[in-house]
């Protein structure tokens, strides 16, 4: 369950390019191992973030994990949805429950295609 089309980091966020915009979500994996999320922190729009910057943070019934920006970015738009509706993450973390729209401020060479990805989470699991 890693769509092919996307580009990721190892921290576990997923990003869509589309031209020099893009959409940032957690992974499916990464969903999968906080468990039911209970809350969303998101940033505002307008915000930058550099590569590997925290951008917010996610918290479920097991955890509070912090986000990390997969490329340098400035903040479009949010998932408003999420406030009240932050299960949406685990219930389509590659549709649904996008987090943010950001456009592209930086190169995304440093990310990982699905099978890179993969090799991540087969380690990342043991």
């Amino acid at each position: 369950m890693i769509p092919q089309e996307l580009l990721y980091a190892k921290s576990h966020e997923w990003l869509k390019v589309d031209g020099e915009n893009g959409t940032i979500g957690i992974t499916h994996f990464a969903q999968e191992q906080l468990g039911d999320l209970t809350f969303v922190e998101l940033p505002q729009e307008g915000d930058t973030f550099a590569a590997g910057d925290e951008f917010g943070s996610i918290e479920s019934v097991k955890a509070a994990s912090e986000m990390y920006a997969p490329v340098d970015c400035e903040v479009v738009a949010v998932n408003e949805a999420l406030e009240d509706a932050p299960e949406k993450v685990n219930e389509d973390p590659y549709g649904d429950g996008w987090l943010m729209k950001v456009k592209i401020t930086g190169p995304t060479d440093a990310l990982l295609d699905a099978a890179a990805y993969e090799k991540v989470t087969e380690e990342d699991a043991h």
